[in-house]
Order: C-alpha cells, then sequence, then structure tokens
C-alpha cells in the first residue's frame, strides 16, 4: 500500500497523521494487510468522542471490546480480530503507552483475558490526547486512518459503498432498538459514530469525483481532501439515512446555503435558488447565475439523489 504525507496546518496533528499514516501493520501473503492497529485507533477515538473514554487511560474494558469487534466486523470481515494483538503491539509505534501489571511475565498475551492479566490500561501521549478532544483534530486524525488503510486500498466505488451500506446498517438496526437513558454511563452509540460519518463522507465525495454538484469545485489538498462534504439531503439525525442516495457533494460555502434552505434540487436535478436572496460576489460568480442549472451527477443512475430525499428538502427546507 501506497503512503501519502498528509498536509495538516497544525505541526503536532502533521506528526501523529504521519504516524497513523505509517503505522507497522501485520501481512499476509494471501490476504494483504490486517489493520488491526487502525481500527483499534478508530475505535478509541470515537470512544473519546462519546465521552465513554474520559481520562487518557484506556482500560481492556467490555466497551472497547465491543466497539473494537464492531468496527473490525464491517472494516476487516476476512480476518479474524482479536483486541489482544494490536493493544499490546501498538505500543511500538511511539504514541501508545502500556502500564503493565507487577506480574507480567513478559510474553506476548494470546486472548484477551491474557491482556488483561499482563495490562492495567494504555495510555496516550498527552499532545496526542489533546488533539483527539478537539473536534476538527479528531476528524482530521480519522480521515487519515480511513483514508490510508481502509478507501485508498478500495478502488472502485463500490467497495467504498459497501462499508458505508453496513455502517448504515448497523446505525438503523441500534436506532430500532437504543432506549437512550440518563441514568445510564455511556455506551458507544452507532449513530453518533465518528466513523460512520468519515465513510458516508468518503462514499458520497467519490461518488462525484470530489466536486461540488452546484458549482464543480474540486480542490485536491491531500489525502484528507475536506473542501468538498458529503452532505446529508434529509438530516441523519431525523432520518438515519447514510444511504449514497441521501447525498450529495458541496463545496463548503453550498453546503451551508443547501442546510439553510437558500437553494434546494428539482424532480430533473435543476438549481432552484431562493427568491429573497441577496448577495455581492465581487470574485465569483453569484449564486443565482446557477439558478436553473443542472447539478452534476454521478456517472450511475443508481447513485442519484433520491427524489424522496429531494422533494423532503424542498418541502421542508428550501426558503420559497
Amino acid at each position: 500500500m501506497n503512503k501519502k504525507k498528509n498536509i495538516v496546518t497544525n505541526p503536532n496533528l502533521a506528526e501523529y497523521c504521519e504516524k497513523f499514516a505509517n503505522l507497522n501493520i501485520s501481512n499476509s501473503s494471501k490476504k494483504g494487510k490486517a489493520p488491526y492497529k487502525p481500527v483499534l485507533l478508530l475505535s478509541v477515538i470515537d470512544l473519546i468522542n462519546q465521552g465513554v473514554i474520559k481520562e487518557n487511560q484506556i482500560l481492556v474494558s467490555d466497551d472497547l471490546l465491543d466497539t473494537f469487534k464492531k468496527y473490525w466486523k464491517v472494516l476487516s470481515p476476512n480476518y479474524k480480530g482479536g483486541l489482544h494483538y494490536p493493544f499490546f503491539h501498538l505500543q511500538n509505534e511511539g504514541f501508545w503507552n502500556l502500564k503493565l501489571k507487577p506480574d507480567f511475565n513478559g510474553l506476548q498475551p494470546k486472548s484477551t483475558n491474557k491482556l488483561k492479566q499482563a495490562v492495567e490500561y494504555a495510555t496516550l501521549d498527552h499532545e496526542l490526547f489533546d488533539l483527539i478532544k478537539n473536534p476538527h483534530h479528531r476528524q482530521e486524525l480519522i480521515d487519515t486512518l480511513i483514508s490510508v488503510w481502509f478507501a485508498t486500498s478500495q478502488k472502485q466505488l463500490e467497495d467504498i459503498l459497501d462499508v458505508n451500506r453496513s455502517l448504515n446498517d448497523a446505525s438503523l438496526e441500534e436506532s430500532d432498538i437504543n432506549i437512550e437513558d440518563e441514568n445510564l454511563s455511556p455506551k458507544f452509540n452507532w449513530s453518533k459514530s465518528l466513523v460512520r460519518s468519515a465513510f458516508f463522507r468518503k462514499a458520497v465525495v467519490h461518488n462525484y469525483d470530489y466536486k461540488c454538484v452546484f458549482c464543480q469545485l474540486k480542490v485536491t489538498r491531500s489525502i484528507t481532501q475536506r473542501i468538498v462534504d458529503g452532505a446529508h439531503i434529509k438530516p441523519f439525525a431525523m432520518f438515519y439515512d447514510n444511504s449514497i442516495n441521501n447525498g450529495i457533494s458541496l463545496c463548503k460555502n453550498h453546503h451551508w446555503a443547501f442546510d439553510l434552505g437558500v437553494f434546494t434540487i428539482t424532480d430533473q436535478y435543476k438549481i432552484m435558488i431562493t427568491d429573497d436572496l441577496s448577495e455581492e460576489s465581487p470574485n465569483n460568480r453569484p449564486m443565482q447565475d446557477f439558478n436553473g442549472e443542472s447539478i452534476l451527477l454521478p456517472k450511475s443512475a443508481q447513485y442519484f439523489p433520491s427524489q424522496a430525499a429531494l422533494k423532503w428538502h424542498r418541502e421542508n427546507v428550501f426558503r420559497k
């Protein structure tokens, strides 16, 4: 797998993105690289984001085991995954530190139970832990892991969509049975998963060749290109729908405008601008000039935006 250098403005963040992109991964001649370490890091970052892991002490807990298994099942179904392997060997990467038990025998744990007997907990570099607590920085770290270890090896759109569909199905299943209780301790929640969100964005922007459907802006900055967003047509928080047909690719400006109802899209996939828009755009083409133009569409009609979703947006979001 080719590993590309990441370009990030924060020098400390850039250092850790580089480390994430160059993890020492075990390799099988038949199945290729086994992403134990990336899956563990994705699990830990998501648990920190959701408040399940509150302090820089990462225990071999049921929450971590369950989250690791859920992600492993979706992201690496061809391998038999076990938390004991990456939890122990991630210490060789220089940012994951183990607090070993006094009676540790020095032998590599061969099971989760053996891991619990050998290790008190793991800690991240304090600097890295602080970066993960920042919403923008943790998303950059997640995007690096996904782009290097999961997405860049999946050259066909269908491969990325398969992962997105699996994550979406898991979210839908959980939404049917999950009951929030303020008195219960925090648990990992698929609907709040940053990894699920990251794969949705990746699938959508890949579907549109990393271009904005409105203005066709395309800027390739790095492996974690984020100039163009994968935007939901119907909000995920309301409909739990991460299907590719509920997504369109939009640059930052037009993502904002779409969410606020400044424009919508007709059944003929044409742009419709609100009548009450007042704008000054001396250096760029005004949004009003796009009124009536067709949006950029995927090559395959099966991935076109959902007509039902677009109708919902016109009726519930668009400022007529």
